[in-house]
């Protein structure tokens, strides 16, 4: 918020309900932001070392630049948005931590420990969202998912879903919650596993090869994820609730 030229630092954990043209922006801006993320921090820190180390820089050198360029992409996203959220916050807590801490072990592997901590409070983040209006996952599908055609196992082909929006499933169904906040437990513990992977692979492996093998992770947690949370959503009734939209059918 601005209020005099002053900048304000707010802590959002999840979204007030949105409007259908809101959501349907969502969609575009959502996925970009996506997309930019995996550049600025997947792609762009192994690109950096390996690109910095062909050309001779040292270990510390190349990785030092790797795990700049997400802390520049939060300091310039509070530049020009004039406020920082909560996973901009923790971004910064744990690039800070890993420095410290690598200045103060001496080693380039707390450096590379550096996505694990990332990761962490990425998982952090969504166990905090349990406590909000709504759990990040369910801000996150949502542009994604409502109003989509759902498939019909009786049918066996793709029929359109209820006409209730998700905020009024969330206020009539409480099958309709649980769902979200299991799946939230399913996604930050999916993303800790991941998180500890990231440490032992940067403790334990050539240094040479932990951030390529770093990167490569996240498609495997991605897919892992991603069949984890249709095989719950089926097994819980949520495509049903999706398609029928009642409580008489949600309870069924």
């Amino acid at each position: 918020m601005r209020d005099g030229g002053t900048l304000t630092i707010r802590l959002r954990l999840a979204r007030r309900p949105e409007s259908t043209a809101q959501r349907e922006t969502g969609r575009i801006t959502g996925r970009d932001h996506a997309l930019l993320a995996v550049v600025i921090d997947v792609a762009a820190p192994i690109a950096a070392y390996y690109g910095l180390r062909a050309a001779g820089a040292s270990v510390w050198t190349a990785l030092a630049a790797g795990a700049a360029l997400p802390a520049v992409a939060v300091v310039a996203g509070l530049v020009r948005n004039r406020h920082l959220e909560t996973m901009g916050i923790l971004t910064l807590a744990a690039l800070v931590l890993s420095s410290v801490l690598a200045l103060a072990t001496g080693s380039p592997r707390t450096l590379l420990a550096r996505d694990g901590l990332l990761t962490a409070a990425w998982a952090c983040y969504l166990y905090a969202t349990l406590l909000a209006a709504r759990p990040a996952p369910f801000v996150i599908s949502r542009p994604l998912l409502e109003g989509r055609r759902v498939y019909d196992l009786g049918s066996r082909r793709w029929v359109r879903p209820s006409a209730a929006s998700w905020d009024e499933l969330w206020r009539q169904l409480p099958r309709f919650r649980r769902i979200w906040r299991v799946c939230t437990v399913i996604w930050g513990t999916a993303i800790l596993a991941d998180a500890v992977i990231r440490v032992v692979i940067a403790w334990t492996l050539p240094v040479s090869l932990a951030p390529g093998l770093g990167g490569a992770l996240w498609p495997v947690t991605f897919l892992i994820l991603q069949v984890i949370t249709n095989i719950y959503f089926y097994r819980s009734g949520f495509w049903r609730i999706l398609r029928d939209g009642t409580p008489a059918a949600a309870d069924q």
